[in-house]
C-alpha cells in the first residue's frame, strides 16, 4: 500500500485536532467556561484598545489555559479508562494535572489584572 502523501497526513491531522477540539467543547464544562472567559477578554482588549505586547500575552494566557485544560481532561479520561473504581494513585495524578491547570490559570488572572486595572482604574 503506498504511503500517503505529507501534505495528505497533514491535512488528516488538523482534521483529528479539530475533531478533539470539538469534542472538548461540546462534552466538558470547564472548558465552556474558559471559552466563555477568553471571549470577554477578547472583547475587553477590544474595548480597552490594548496593544499588541499585551494582545500576544492575553492570547498566550488563554491558549495555556485552555490547551492545559485540554491536557488535564485527557489525563482524566485516560485514568478513568485504565482504572475506573477509585485508586489514590489515580486520584493523585488526575489531582497533579488539575493542579497545573489551576496554576496556570492564575498566571493568566495576573496578566490579565496587569493588562486591565491600570486601564479600569
Amino acid at each position: 500500500m503506498p504511503k500517503e502523501s505529507f501534505v495528505k497526513n497533514r491535512i488528516k491531522s488538523v482534521g483529528f485536532a479539530l475533531r478533539g477540539a470539538l469534542l472538548l467543547l461540546r462534552t466538558e464544562a470547564s472548558i465552556k467556561i474558559q471559552l466563555f472567559i477568553a471571549i470577554v477578554m477578547t472583547a475587553a482588549g477590544f474595548y480597552f484598545d490594548i496593544s499588541a505586547t499585551e494582545w500576544i500575552l492575553q492570547v498566550f494566557a488563554i491558549g495555556m489555559v485552555m490547551g492545559l485544560e485540554g491536557l488535564n481532561t485527557a489525563v482524566e479520561k485516560i485514568a478513568d479508562f485504565i482504572h475506573p473504581e477509585y485508586d489514590a494513585k489515580i486520584g493523585f495524578i488526575k489531582d497533579i494535572a488539575a493542579g497545573a491547570v489551576m496554576i496556570v490559570s492564575i498566571a493568566a488572572t495576573i496578566i490579565g489584572a496587569i493588562i486591565y486595572l491600570p486601564k479600569i482604574f
